[in-house]
């Protein structure tokens, strides 16, 4: 995997080839002192609302120092703007990744955000959200320096997904190899059943829209299946270490070797049929891959007391979302 690769899979890269196929978004340019915020981990504060809260500090002197969440105005009004054009709801995220690893913080337990405010807490709880910014190319093997990168933040209007109807797909030279249910830590009744319909429409969609038309020939996409049966693009991303391989191995897919699916014999649906691989019962459900980001040393610092005022920062922003619904 070249660095190429990765910037081909920034959505800014490949939104405007396939906005047709997939849910409408607005991407707006992160300004440098919002980035600067958001990788400031000093405290969980939250800015963009009307009473940023305060902490003061006794110094030698016994003076206090007054410390305040910053605000970007302008970029608040622009942020709000384009949710509003939404719909009143976006799915936030960056360059690359979205926020998934912090999902338990937000009132709703959900990615939903409907303010500047909701999307910076999720950012700023997020170690995915920091990855992107500041190891974009970690597992790329050339050496080249590594490019000026623009970051985005990128706002997706809010779809009530179900996580059963999402898979994976994996695409080398230009031919669709692998399937993977995408919630792989939960059994699917309706998967197990209709294994081969949903692998022969995804098939038909990756040939119709997707094959020899993305900017690399080895690239992985999720994909959505709605109720009526049409497939539609949510991502892209790097064919390699960096991206999730669900259900198979990194081993598997670039050898190509024991590259099977749960086809039998009898059910593969022709010779160059991608394997698919769902969860078969609840005996192999596995725990959450996201239950090991939801303890952050912020919440360790407030079970010691040794920083209160960041509970106190994150009950003022609950107190203002009930206020605003």
């Amino acid at each position: 995997m070249k660095k190429e690769h990765v910037l081909h899979c920034q959505f800014s890269a490949w939104y405007p080839l396939f906005r047709s196929l997939t849910i409408k978004s607005v991407i707006l340019p992160l300004p440098q002192n919002v980035k600067d915020y958001l990788l400031d981990d000093g405290t969980l504060v939250v800015s963009g609302r009307e009473e940023p809260p305060t902490r003061s500090q006794p110094d030698s002197d016994d003076e206090a120092e007054e410390i305040q969440a910053p605000e970007f105005p302008e970029f608040t009004t622009t942020v709000q703007e384009a949710i509003n054009s939404l719909g009143g709801s976006v799915f936030p995220k960056l360059n690359w990744s979205a926020p998934r690893d912090a999902y338990w913080i937000a009132m709703n337990s959900s990615l939903k955000c409907k303010t500047l405010s909701d999307i910076f807490l999720l950012f700023k709880s997020s170690d995915f959200i920091t990855r992107d910014f500041t190891q974009p190319f970690i597992h790329c093997t050339d050496d080249s320096p590594d490019p000026c990168m623009e970051y985005e933040l990128v706002l997706r209007k809010w779809c009530e997904l179900i996580p059963g109807a999402e898979f994976r797909c994996f695409v080398k030279e230009n031919k669709l190899i692998g399937i993977s249910q995408r919630d792989y830590t939960q059994y699917y009744d309706h998967i197990s059943k209709q294994k081969e319909e949903i692998c022969r429409c995804i098939q038909d969609f990756f040939r119709k829209h997707i094959q020899y038309k993305f900017l690399d020939e080895d690239f992985v996409f999720d994909i959505y299946r709605d109720s009526r049966g049409k497939v539609w693009l949510i991502d892209f991303n790097p064919f390699g270490e960096v991206t999730d391989s669900l259900l198979f191995t990194w081993e598997e897919l670039i050898s190509g070797r024991n590259l099977k699916g749960d086809f039998s014999d009898g059910d593969a649906l022709e010779q160059e049929c991608p394997a698919f691989r769902c969860t078969h019962s609840g005996v192999t459900v596995q725990p959450s891959p996201y239950l090991s980001y939801r303890l952050p040393k912020d919440f360790v610092d407030l079970s010691t007391g040794e920083d209160v005022h960041k509970l106190a920062d994150f009950l003022k922003l609950k107190r203002n979302q009930q206020e605003d619904d």
